[in-house]
């Protein structure tokens, strides 16, 4: 069976970040010609994580950046692209140097205050010349500084919609980097990021005016699975204009909107994962890990890492053969289509 990551990024050696620092403290005076590293150092940074692959049994990873280091706040905006095209290019380089182990997700340089428009140059060469698999997609650029982008159900977003939909790509929801806080801080604003991601979307009119349009949200929807007794109740109170078929309004349970996305499984809880696969449905959810991150960490009631998840999913019973293939692999092979 096909055990498909669809929540992976990319390691990568000391020597790429030193070149981020380059382009950080040059404000892009210095170091906008790319980078270029040797393979055999590129190969000695990933190893590791390709034993890890390896040993907990996943065929397939789908790599993208690492999200907080994707700088869509900081200006002037060429030193985003110069950065997140140099970020693309090593995960190519992963995938020339582990064939059939990775394939590419694209990070976009998006931009704090600047339209999304301006991803699609950067997208259209991770798609059609890099033979990614899909893009992920930061619903706040701004990374929690200054004035709120709006949400995902906003036609703000539009064009890159639009674009999504033409290439046939999946978005990857998934946050960035935030101005960490007393209050807030990387893993509370992600969270909060996702959750209001999949309620905006839930609630907007995205997926009539964009039927063929791929979201995933990661980190299993943020709080909104979990917080769903309230947003049903909402929308029988305040049910949303989600557009029109023929001429008559959308009605819709949210339970019925939620569908229209998709989730990982990146939980770390059989608890919760359980829950989430009961709630959206079992052909709405996909494996994906984030191996390796935060999940790394040793559970000491298992002795096993927190993402170590396939024995979790193994571990219900109340899934049928079908279903299990489908979250191990048969949804992501529908979803990415370029997965083949």
């Amino acid at each position: 069976m096909d055990i498909i990551d669809i929540h992976g990024h990319a390691s990568a050696p000391p020597e790429f970040y030193q070149y981020k620092s380059l382009l950080h403290a040059g404000r892009g005076a210095h170091g906008l010609g790319g980078l270029q590293l040797p393979d055999e150092i590129v190969l000695k940074a990933s190893q590791k994580h390709v034993d890890t692959l390896k040993r907990v049994g996943t065929t397939m990873q789908l790599i993208s950046p690492r999200p907080f280091h994707q700088m869509h706040s900081e200006k002037p905006e060429k030193i985003v692209h110069a950065w997140i095209r140099a970020n693309n290019d090593i995960i190519a380089q992963l995938c020339r140097l582990f064939p059939g182990v990775f394939r590419g997700v694209a990070g976009i340089p998006q931009n704090y205050g600047v339209s999304p428009t301006n991803t699609f140059e950067e997208l259209d060469r991770c798609i059609n010349d890099l033979g990614f698999v899909g893009c992920v997609l930061n619903p706040d650029p701004g990374e929690g500084a200054g004035e709120p982008t709006p949400n995902l159900g906003n036609e703000y977003w539009y064009p890159l919609y639009e674009k999504l939909v033409a290439l046939d790509c999946p978005a990857l929801i998934h946050a960035a980097s935030c101005r960490c806080t007393e209050k807030e801080s990387y893993s509370h604003h992600m969270i909060t990021e996702h959750s209001i991601a999949c309620w905006a979307l839930a609630n907007s009119r995205v997926f009539n005016d964009f039927p063929k349009l791929k979201i995933v949200v990661s980190h299993g929807g943020g709080s909104v699975p979990y917080q769903i007794g309230r947003w049903r109740a909402g929308r029988l109170l305040h049910p949303p204009h989600l557009g029109l078929v023929q001429s008559k309004p959308v009605v819709e349970t949210f339970d019925e909107s939620m569908r229209h996305m998709y989730y990982d499984s990146v939980l770390y809880s059989r608890e919760a994962l359980e829950y989430l696969i009961r709630t959206v449905g079992s052909d709405r959810v996909m494996f994906g890990t984030e191996v390796p991150g935060v999940g790394s960490a040793v559970d000491p009631s298992t002795g096993r890492p927190f993402d170590d998840l396939k024995p979790l999913i193994d571990g219900m019973d109340w899934l049928t053969p079908a279903a299990r293939a489908d979250v191990f692999g048969g949804n992501a092979r529908r979803v990415f289509s370029r997965l083949g």
